[in-house]
């Protein structure tokens, strides 16, 4: 019975933070300088930070860290290219195109100061793409949630039992989606994210799991800049977090332990503090 409470009062919590979230952002959209339709959620006022989803995922996964920062800062979401409610092209899904959409969006939303750009997952790369492109001269620091950064050691190599079939592939998105978590998140919830996953084409979703760049492309980006750094990631990536933390004299790293892939949804009171904390030690006070 207490099981069933604590399921369902997280069920509840999650549901609430959805329901603000939808009130509290605005949807914005622009055109890029190649012609692309993408759309932001922009909330709060303040110094601006920009989050940038992982692969096929919205904007609004980041409903939490939306709700919890714009009550002292700018905060702006990013839809990708090809993904969420931005549209949906054949070209461009690939680094550098998209380090040039979040140059884009900095000049659009950032205003006149640095902004802090964190990006989760896939776009852990697409954050340090842009700043292998454009540098860090706008830049106030950098969170770079659960992916590798080209550190050391590489990640291990995903290993299937013998004779193990892929599923179809709108299953392996629901079965990926599903499995970004750890703590019980509502059906519903889950089955938004999965269409939303699945409205990116399946040929594009791929080649985003495939960008043709080497490792050290993105160890080369995380140590040309000494603005702060926070690297927040699962047990997975501890080593290359510990020799981050180690060798770059701006990054620090916390390793998160039973969470999922999205930690910063199943976990997000101790993500949101964290985060939270860096900011006001090392940027803005």
């Amino acid at each position: 019975m207490r099981l069933r409470i604590a399921l369902f009062t997280v069920a509840v919590l999650c549901l609430l933070r959805a329901t603000a979230f939808a009130a509290d952002a605005q949807d914005r959209f622009f055109v890029t300088s190649d012609g692309v339709r993408l759309h932001y959620l922009e909330a709060g006022q303040g110094h601006t930070i920009i989050l940038v989803p992982g692969w096929t995922m919205p904007a609004w996964i980041w409903q939490p860290q939306i709700d919890f920062f714009a009550r002292a800062y700018h905060v702006v979401a990013l839809d990708p290219r090809s993904q969420g409610e931005s549209e949906i092209t054949w070209s461009g899904d690939e680094p550098l195109r998209r380090a040039e959409d979040i140059a884009e969006l900095i000049a659009r939303t950032g205003g006149a100061d640095p902004v802090l750009l964190a990006g989760w997952s896939l776009g852990v790369l697409d954050a340090l793409a842009y700043v292998h492109v454009h540098g860090d001269g706008r830049l106030a620091g950098l969170v770079l949630v659960d992916n590798s950064v080209g550190e050391n050691p590489p990640p291990r190599a995903e290993r299937h039992p013998h004779g193990y079939r892929k599923p179809p592939y709108d299953e392996w998105v629901e079965l990926f989606v599903h499995g970004m978590f750890t703590n019980p998140q509502p059906a519903g919830y889950l089955d938004r994210l999965t269409e939303s996953a699945l409205r990116t084409p399946k040929a594009i979703a791929h080649e985003l799991l495939a960008y043709p760049l080497p490792r050290t492309y993105w160890r080369e980006a995380i140590y040309s800049t000494m603005k702060p750094i926070l690297y927040v990631v699962r047990p997975h990536l501890e080593g290359q977090a510990a020799n981050l933390q180690a060798n770059h004299p701006g990054a620090e790293s916390v390793v998160f332990q039973g969470v999922g892939h999205a930690l910063f949804v199943d976990d997000p009171d101790r993500f949101d503090t964290l985060m939270q904390d860096f900011i006001r030690r090392r940027l803005w006070r």
